[in-house]
């Protein structure tokens, strides 16, 4: 897909409003006026971002082409998630130093992308915002072969049907585990609750599918309704006014976080309110597609990395000039740890994440390259014979 603006704007958002919240929990300088208790809510807009532009790439494929490269696209993925995720895999256990929140899960369970099921969220804190990687990465699994099995006989009422039983899965498993472990009438120990909210309902894939959800939806009409896409492109601007509002209406809901009602009802709508910020930036008649941000770019560019080593950054920041040091100076302190931050993940996108991504490029290249000359020679042999 050509890069489009409004999204990396909107990646540059998402990733900042993470960041912003993670450091307020951890320490820093994340303390913005409230913006930041509601930053796990950037996490929802990766989410809504991957499920459109992978959704945009796979669908586009199966209706292209009706064939879809199983294989090509998981490699594409391994050489794009894999290589840095590793490195900072290596990192946090080879230096402990740099763990921010207590001891790290299993090493199996981050090689096999399961940290999201079975962390300990108490005691097994440090690297844990990768439980978000996971259910993309169970994502990319499934996904495929889901699109492959709608498009053997496109329809959209079957369509529906899929996305409406994810969604009223997803609200029903997280109301019984609400119900069941977190109600007045479970007798939960107070000290527990947090630990088995997150464990149980905010972190595994099938509670967390309904941004990514969205993504493809909006992927769907994008690729099979081009018409109806276009006419949604003349009112880009609308959409983004709906979806700020809607995501305003989010964080009101939220604001006892852990409740049955924002609990069951609060991530569909979350996700809806995020869909359709994205549908207004993917057009270029909207506003966020002709903002030009200094910096957002790039910022969208690096968000991978930026995620995978800002949490270790700000403690590591922390541990070496003290909390004292750093607290009660503004703009110093913001500049210091976004300095740090920055500059590790410009560190691990140049020297690890691009040069990766340019052997993708080779090797996914030199692969067709080989098969066609293959073909050329076996052609030229039975000519021959």
């Amino acid at each position: 897909m050509n890069r489009l603006p409004g999204l990396d704007l909107l990646r540059a958002i998402a990733i900042v409003w993470v960041m912003i919240f993670h450091s307020y929990f951890i320490g820093g300088w994340g303390h913005f006026g409230g913006i930041e208790q509601n930053g796990w809510m950037g996490v929802d807009l990766f989410f809504v971002l991957s499920g459109f532009l992978i959704g945009s790439q796979v669908l586009r494929s199966l209706a292209g082409r009706g064939t879809f490269s199983f294989a090509e696209f998981y490699q594409r993925r391994a050489f794009r998630i894999l290589p840095a995720y590793l490195v900072v895999v290596a990192a946090y256990f080879i230096w402990p130093s740099i763990r921010e929140q207590g001891d790290v899960q299993p090493l199996w369970q981050f090689l096999t992308f399961t940290v999201n099921l079975f962390i300990d969220a108490k005691d097994h804190l440090a690297f844990s915002h990768v439980w978000s990687l996971c259910v993309e990465e169970h994502f990319y699994l499934l996904f495929p072969p889901l699109a492959w099995w709608l498009a053997r006989r496109p329809s959209v009422h079957r369509f529906a049907l899929v996305c409406g039983g994810i969604v009223a899965a997803g609200m029903l498993v997280r109301g019984l585990v609400w119900w069941h472990e977190l109600s007045p009438w479970a007798g939960i120990d107070q000290n527990s609750y947090g630990k088995t909210f997150l464990e149980r309902i905010y972190y595994p894939t099938w509670s967390r599918l309904d941004g990514l959800l969205m993504g493809v939806m909006l992927a769907a009409a994008r690729v099979y309704r081009p018409v109806l896409w276009s006419r949604w492109g003349r009112h880009a601007n609308g959409f983004l006014l709906a979806g700020v509002a809607v995501v305003g209406g989010s964080i009101w809901l939220f604001r006892d976080r852990t409740g049955f009602i924002p609990t069951v009802l609060g991530y569909p709508l979350l996700s809806f309110g995020l869909g359709l910020l994205v549908l207004g930036g993917a057009h270029a008649s909207g506003a966020l597609a002709r903002v030009r941000v200094p910096g957002a770019g790039w910022l969208a560019a690096v968000s991978y990395s930026l995620y995978l080593t800002h949490k270790a950054v700000f403690h590591l920041l922390e541990s070496t000039l003290g909390a004292a040091s750093l607290d009660g100076h503004g703009v110093m302190t913001f500049a210091g740890y976004a300095s740090a931050v920055v500059g590790m993940g410009a560190l691990l996108h140049y020297g690890v994440e691009r040069p990766f991504l340019k052997l993708r490029d080779r090797v996914l290249h030199q692969a067709p390259s080989a098969a066609r000359a293959s073909g050329a020679i076996a052609g030229a042999g039975t000519e021959t014979a």
